[in-house]
C-alpha cells in the first residue's frame, strides 16, 4: 500500500477550507461523542494527522480503530487511508517540497545528490532503531522453520518476492504472496514452526495484516517490516522490525522505504545462512548448477 504520510517539516499552505474539513464540521453535530474526539483532533491539526496512523489517531482521540473507520464512512470514504489522501491533497503543498529539499531548477547532478543522501539518510536513521534482540528473535525464528512467508501488497510486494528468492536459495522453504486470497489460504494451512513475515511501511496494509492474524492463529511466529511503531500490524506480529524513512505525500512510491525494507531482509538472510553455514554453501552450489544454462 502507498504511504501517504508526510514529514514532520512538511509545510502548508491553506489558500481555501479543505473539503474534507468542511465535511467534518457539517456534519459534527451528528457524531457521537468518540466520533467528536476524532473531528476534534483531525480538525485541529490536519497537518499532522496525515502523519499518523490509525492506532495513533485512535489512541490520541480515546477511541477505538473500528471507531475511527466508521467515523471516515460516515463522511462518504471508504476507510482511514482514503481519508488521509484526500485531507493531503486538499492541503496545498508549495512545489519546493515535492522532494524532499527538490526544487525545480535543480540540475540532474544536483538530484542525483539529494537522492542518494536520502536514501543513505534512511539506512542511518533505520540502524538506530532496530532492536537487535529482536532481530535475534527473527533469525531464530527464520533459522528453524519449516515454512517462510512473505505477505507483502503493492511496492511491498517486490520486496517480498526477492526476500523469498534469497532465503529459498540457502534451502529456507519460502514463498511471498501478493494475491489476498492466496495470502488467506496459506495463512490458514501454517502450522506452528513455521514462519509468517508482513511487510507494509504504512503497518496499515489490511490484507498483510488479516494474513498475519490468521498466521497467527494458526501457531505460525510472525514478523512484521514496517515504519509505524504504533499501527494495526504491530499488534498481530510477534516480532517487530522498524523502518525509519521520510517521505511526502508527492513521493509515496519513494525508493527509501524499500531500501530499509530490504536492508532489514538482507541482514536476516545472511545472519540465518551464517547460523547454517555448511547447509547453506551447498544450496548456494547446488543452485548455482542448476542455473547455469540459464546464462550465455
Amino acid at each position: 500500500m502507498k504511504n501517504s504520510a508526510l514529514t514532520n517539516n512538511q509545510i502548508f499552505i491553506r489558500s481555501h477550507e479543505p473539503t474534507t474539513l468542511l465535511k467534518i464540521k457539517g456534519a459534527y453535530s451528528t457524531f457521537r461523542k468518540a466520533e467528536r474526539r476524532i473531528a476534534d483532533a483531525i480538525l485541529q491539526n490536519p497537518e499532522e494527522v496525515i502523519n499518523l496512523s490509525i492506532t495513533e489517531l485512535a489512541e490520541r482521540s480515546e477511541a477505538s480503530e473500528s471507531t475511527v473507520v466508521r467515523f471516515c464512512k460516515t463522511l462518504g470514504y471508504k476507510g482511514y487511508y482514503e481519508l488521509k489522501i484526500a485531507l493531503a491533497r486538499e492541503l496545498v503543498i508549495p512545489p519546493q517540497h515535492i522532494y524532499e529539499e527538490i526544487n525545480p531548477n535543480d540540475t540532474v547532478a544536483t538530484i542525483k545528490n539529494k537522492v542518494f543522501q536520502s536514501n543513505i539518510l534512511a539506512l542511518q536513521d533505520t540502524i538506530k532503531i532496530l532492536h537487535d534482540r529482536e532481530l535475534e528473535r527473527a533469525v531464530e525464528a527464520i533459522g528453524r522453520a519449516k515454512m517462510v512467508v512473505f505477505y507483502g501488497m503493492a511496492t511491498s510486494a517486490a520486496v517480498a518476492l526477492d526476500s523469498a528468492h534469497k532465503f529459498l536459495r540457502i534451502n529456507i522453504r519460502s514463498v511471498s504472496y501478493s494475491d489476498t486470497h492466496m495470502q488467506a489460504i496459506s495463512a490458514a494451512l501454517l502450522e506452528p514452526g513455521d514462519v509468517a513475515i508482513g511487510i507494509s511501511h504504512s503497518g496499515s496494509s489490511k490484507d498483510v495484516v488479516d494474513a498475519l492474524r490468521i498466521a497467527r492463529h494458526s501457531g505460525a511466529t510472525t514478523i512484521c517490516i514496517t515504519h509505524h511503531t504504533k499501527s494495526p500490524i504491530t499488534k498481530v506480529a510477534d516480532i517487530k522490525l522498524y523502518t525509519a524513512t521520510r517521505e511526502t505525500a508527492l513521493r509515496s512510491d519513494a525508493m527509501t522505504s524499500r531500501i530499509a525494507q530490504l536492508s532489514i531482509l538482507d541482514v536476516l538472510y545472511v545472519s540465518v545462512a551464517l547460523l547454517r553455514y555448511e547447509e547453506s554453501l551447498r544450496s548456494i552450489e547446488q543452485t548455482d548448477e542448476a542455473l547455469a544454462d540459464k546464462k550465455f
